[in-house]
């Protein structure tokens, strides 16, 4: 049968998803001082609920308070916080959709002003301004045993305070996906070299997870269809791990590509002969990562989720009736539409909405002597601010603001950060 967007989805652990939609995971940067949850999560979340999405999948919760993505993560590290984790899965759920928590550590992408030698597989720097990211050191083999431990340990906090899965973050260049690149990753013991070892350390998260959670609680990884970096993890890379995932029986696989230092999975990429530009093929074709599902899927029995670009009904339902994709995950829609699901199931929108016109950099918005490289960067990270931003808005219970700038979402946004890392409990572990 011919699925569409309304179609169910019956997992490996025997769960079902009511239809084809989830929301997918997005940073929220609205956590306490203490790294917890609160009545601001609830309320962004409540929305998402009742916006009809049969998925929802929260923005990274951190195994470690020492290494987040950002200030205002939410992190499980004892840290107290039980009651608000389970008020914050009762308003994720309020629609009666599944509501999974996203697993991570953010390893040498920790920013400098949350930790200035954050923990890496190796201590291979980031291309990226120091000022901005600190000099990572390597995990030792007794450290690495224990984030595998603190991915279970979350993992099974999120199965007790109320979430129905968890989603294991091994992509976008984080700590999984830095064991998986051979860029990050220049160990020469068990855990690095040829990508069964580079694969290892996902592998056991994956295995301890399970353990933790039980055969029946859904379990989906995030993985990385390539970097896009020359000599980082490859497209054949993730065809071999997938089969890997498949075979210790995750229950739903999701592609997107690119890390902080070439960042296509937002669309942007720096200029390099491993990320070329989206083709017009995929434009057309709406999803960033849609022709590497096409290379990845055939080789799992697993169902597939991609993420990225998609916009319209009949786009996404392509997807779903050629089998290009089992799931459509929709991200930056959901930061200004959050009822966007429900209309498009609906049938009362045919398209997502579409920011390009305010997104762009005004040729006179830097001044005539600032180099390509550098506009390329503020305009990406104008962009990432300006649907964080957003997020902030509608968690405080008010409406997104789609007359802002790209520069507003630049400024906005790093004051945002600033204000919150002041705040911030520093933990007493901190190394």
């Amino acid at each position: 049968m011919t699925s569409s967007i309304a179609s169910t989805l019956d997992l490996p652990c025997g769960a079902r998803l009511a239809n084809r939609l989830c929301k997918v995971a997005l940073t929220e940067g609205l956590a306490d001082p203490m790294n917890r949850a609160n009545e601001r999560l609830e309320r962004l979340y409540r929305a998402w609920s009742l916006g009809g999405a049969g998925l929802i999948i929260t923005g990274n919760v951190q195994v470690d308070r020492s290494h987040l993505e950002r200030p205002g993560n939410v992190a499980i590290d004892d840290n107290g916080g039980l009651e608000q984790l389970r008020a914050y899965a009762k308003a994720g759920r309020t629609g009666g959709n599944h509501l999974w928590m996203q697993i991570n550590h953010p390893g040498r992408q920790t920013p400098r002003a949350m930790n200035e030698n954050p923990l890496a597989p190796s201590a291979v720097a980031l291309d990226l301004p120091s000022e901005a990211f600190g000099p990572p050191r390597a995990a030792t083999e007794g450290e690495i045993a224990d984030l595998i431990g603190r991915f279970a340990r979350v993992a099974r906090v999120a199965q007790d305070t109320g979430f129905t899965g968890v989603q294991i973050h091994a992509a976008h260049g984080y700590l999984i996906s830095q064991f998986l690149s051979p860029i990050a990753n220049r160990r020469t013991d068990g855990w690095g070299g040829a990508l069964p070892n580079r694969a290892r350390f996902l592998l056991e998260v994956v295995r301890a997870v399970r353990a933790a959670v039980g055969n029946a609680f859904p379990i989906s990884v995030k993985l990385n269809s390539a970097d896009f970096q020359s000599g980082g993890f490859t497209t054949e890379d993730a065809i071999q791990v997938a089969r890997w995932l498949n075979e210790l029986g995750i229950d739903l696989l999701e592609l997107s590509g690119g890390t902080y230092e070439q960042m296509v999975m937002v669309g942007a990429g720096k200029d390099d002969p491993a990320a070329p530009p989206v083709r017009e093929s995929s434009r057309r074709r709406e999803a960033y990562f849609l022709e590497y599902a096409a290379l990845i899927k055939p080789s799992v029995s697993m169902p597939v989720m991609v993420t990225g670009g998609f916009r319209t009904v009949e786009g996404m339902n392509q997807a779903l009736a050629n089998g290009a994709a089992d799931m459509i995950g929709l991200g930056r829609p959901m930061c200004t539409e959050p009822d966007l699901p429900s209309r498009l199931l609906a049938g009362k929108v045919s398209a997502g909405p579409t920011w390009e016109h305010r997104l762009k950099l005004p040729a006179d918005a830097l001044g005539p002597d600032t180099d390509a490289a550098t506009r390329h960067q503020v305009e990406a990270w104008g962009k990432q601010g300006w649907f964080c931003l957003q997020l902030i808005r509608m968690g405080q219970g008010l409406a997104p603001d789609l007359e802002m700038s790209v520069m507003d979402g630049f400024h906005g946004y790093s004051q945002n950060e600033a204000s919150t890392a002041e705040r911030l409990s520093r933990p007493v572990h901190a190394r």
